[in-house]
């Protein structure tokens, strides 16, 4: 059986799947990655033949559209630039799959995977790598952009998501995708959260402590647990710089807003006044430098790139951003975390993590030095917090969500 791996995203959307490629080539199977240019290089590392998704500048200019980041305007920006990426992903399966020999495993956002199973009739594995993007009315996640959303009863919050389905996510996605439908005489998609889920099998890349099963998930859904595979990224360990840093003195803070940010400017001005007032040494994670103020503060360094698995068992903390990828990392390392959520999956994320006791929540607005300053006072006085990070980190060690996912993968080439 042929593998295609289909990863569309920012590096927590495209590394899990460089980490299923590289495990699924260790255990004899042909595969190949579809992703996003920039990528082209950790493939190679990985030893994982990669095929290009638009080219270096369709990236940056994704990236650089600043409402990608707000919390309702940024579907628009996200599904307008989805959709050349949708179409060149359908034509690569079309040219180069062979019926009845290739299985496709495809990110959410690898829409021309579900165009090509509906069209072509492959097999398709649908990967979610985060809880959102997982429907429930008995547990409905907490969309973005809806003020207090998380006071809601569950089944008020399922119904504001399918509000958001109706007035902003079908508006943003259906148009340009339903048009290549049209052209290949497929029938229009009504409701993309629920279209994107195959009906071959849905793999969650997060565990049942961190998410609990619902009863009205799909049925091919199954969860197999957290990716953790920034060995794979930009450098597999910690530059000499940064190593002598962390051996100078106690350890830091570490502030990341992710890699795909391109607006962290306020937050990192934050970040380097809280290490001022505080006293404590910071180190700043940005992977371009124009958004790190220009006078550090004496114990605070900036670096474009630290592998996560290094760095945090070093920290004293983490604050950063809520993405799923950087939150598992920090789980896997036991350090408190504090969420200063933008968009997508940032507030759902941060309240998982309140709820199992490791981290908390401030607002944009709310980032100030002071409050930041109170809030992980009591994270990192707290013994509660202390505790609960220490379970969750010992959870994180008896887990292997890419091996998991691959077992799954395998279980289904067999059928």
């Amino acid at each position: 059986m042929h593998i295609k791996l289909v990863a569309v995203g920012s590096h927590g959307d495209v590394l899990p799947f460089i980490g299923l490629g590289a495990e699924l080539v260790r255990r004899g199977h042909e595969a190949v990655l579809a992703a996003p240019a920039p990528f082209a290089q950790l493939a190679a590392r990985a030893h994982l033949p990669f095929h290009a998704l638009g080219t270096r500048a369709d990236y940056d200019r994704t990236l650089g559209v600043p409402d990608l980041w707000h919390p309702r305007r940024g579907a628009f920006v996200l599904f307008d630039q989805l959709a050349p990426t949708t179409e060149q992903t359908y034509d690569w399966l079309a040219r180069t799959s062979r019926p009845g020999e290739t299985l496709v495993v495809a990110s959410t956002l690898g829409l021309g995977a579900r165009v090509a199973q509906d069209k072509l009739g492959l097999p398709v594995v649908t990967v979610h790598v985060m809880p959102l993007l997982v429907e429930s009315r008995h547990a409905a996640p907490v969309m973005p952009g809806i003020p207090l959303a998380h006071l809601l009863p569950s089944r008020l919050r399922h119904w504001l998501g399918r509000g958001a389905d109706r007035y902003v996510i079908g508006p943003a996605a259906l148009p340009k995708l339903n048009a290549l439908r049209r052209r290949l005489d497929l029938a229009p998609v009504r409701r993309l959260r629920h279209w994107w889920n195959s009906p071959t099998r849905i793999l969650l890349m997060f565990p049942d402590w961190f998410t609990a099963p619902q009863a009205d998930w799909p049925a091919q859904a199954a969860q197999v647990g957290f990716p953790l595979v920034d060995r794979l990224g930009d450098t597999p360990s910690l530059n000499p710089d940064l190593s002598d840093f962390l051996a100078s003195g106690p350890a830091p803070l570490v502030f990341t807003y992710g890699s795909a940010m391109r607006q962290g400017q306020a937050f990192f001005r934050t970040a380097c006044a809280l290490c001022r007032s505080t006293g404590r040494r910071g180190v700043l994670l940005a992977p371009e430098a124009g958004q790190v103020p220009l006078d550090l503060p004496p114990g605070v360094i900036h670096v474009p790139y630290a592998p996560l698995s290094a760095l945090l068992p070093r920290a004293a903390a983490l604050i950063h951003h809520g993405g799923i990828g950087t939150v598992a990392q920090a789980l896997a390392a036991g350090v408190p975390q504090l969420v200063v959520p933008v968009a997508f999956d940032h507030f759902d994320e941060g309240l998982r993590l309140r709820r199992l006791g490791v981290g908390a929540m401030l607002g944009r607005r709310r980032f100030t030095p002071v409050r930041a300053a109170q809030v992980l006072t009591r994270l990192l006085d707290s013994d509660t917090v202390a505790r609960a990070c220490a379970e969750a980190q010992a959870r994180m060690t008896r887990e292997n969500g890419v091996a998991a996912a691959c077992d799954e993968i395998e279980r289904l080439i067999g059928r």
